[in-house]
């Protein structure tokens, strides 16, 4: 584990300050309980250019991928960040099944690349400490998407 300076921690309290600010509560919020995008089809239909459901998933997939930007440079310690944050994962998983469709439309292989890596260092960081967890948080969230309105559109 590095050093944690009081700026490192500084800024990762300003990034959950912002988690706070209403607006992007509220698309964070339905993010978790509405997007389950499997196709690229489906994101048009459901969330379609100029809906407010398209301006709460580009406001959650673009703070996490900031967010990853900044540990990813190292400006936060990662171990620290990975003890203390989740819920990105959650929205890489999520947005997994439409990253190559879209990074294939926009012409950018590094679209979301940020968030991407850094998902993949947590869980491999989560792995090393407690073996299968991954999968576990897999299986649970499967469960629970099948148990909830949302999934059985």
């Amino acid at each position: 584990m590095g050093e944690v300076t009081h700026d490192q921690v500084n800024l990762m309290l300003r990034l959950y300050d912002i988690r706070r600010e209403p607006r992007l509560r509220e698309a964070r919020q339905w993010f978790m309980d509405n997007f389950r995008p499997a196709t690229m089809d489906d994101v048009m239909k459901q969330y379609p250019p100029a809906s407010q459901e398209n301006a709460y998933f580009r406001m959650v997939m673009s703070y996490w991928d900031m967010v990853a930007s900044i540990v990813n440079r190292g400006l936060i310690d990662e171990e620290l960040f990975f003890e203390n944050s989740g819920e990105q994962w959650i929205v890489w998983e999520r947005l997994k099944p439409v990253v190559g469709p879209w990074r294939a439309l926009f012409k950018n292989p590094h679209m979301l690349k940020n968030l991407e890596e850094h998902c993949k260092r947590l869980e491999a960081w989560r792995e090393k400490r407690s073996p299968g967890t991954n999968q576990a948080m897999r299986d649970m969230f499967a469960q629970m998407e099948k148990a909830t309105p949302a999934a059985k559109k």
